[in-house]
């Protein structure tokens, strides 16, 4: 069963590299928003497994994302990334999957 993940960051070209890196494995299926909306929206069409917080949401977005995607989904996995290679998001999703985090 694929993992579903979500990606939400403020910058486009990231979030497509995020896009990228996450649906290359055969496992997860990544989906990736730029905005609060967009991302709540995803939320209530679609089942997530994780939701990462990318670099460039400040404070007050995080707080508010994190209220309507629980609210949404009780009990959803939500981490921040800030970057790094491949092997270190990997190491991020996987360990907070099997509740090491």
């Amino acid at each position: 069963m694929k993992l579903t993940i979500l990606y939400i960051g403020r910058d486009a070209e990231i979030t497509m590299v995020m896009q990228r890196l996450l649906n290359a494995r055969n496992e997860w299926m990544g989906l990736t928003a730029c905005a609060d909306d967009e991302a709540i929206a995803i939320c209530k069409k679609q089942h997530l497994d994780l939701v990462l917080l990318g670099n460039g949401i400040d404070q007050k977005s995080e707080n508010y994302l994190r209220e309507q995607l629980i609210a949404l989904s009780p009990g959803l996995k939500i981490i921040q990334h800030y970057g790094g290679g491949s092997g270190l998001l990997y190491g991020e999703i996987m360990t907070t999957i099997n509740g090491k985090d």
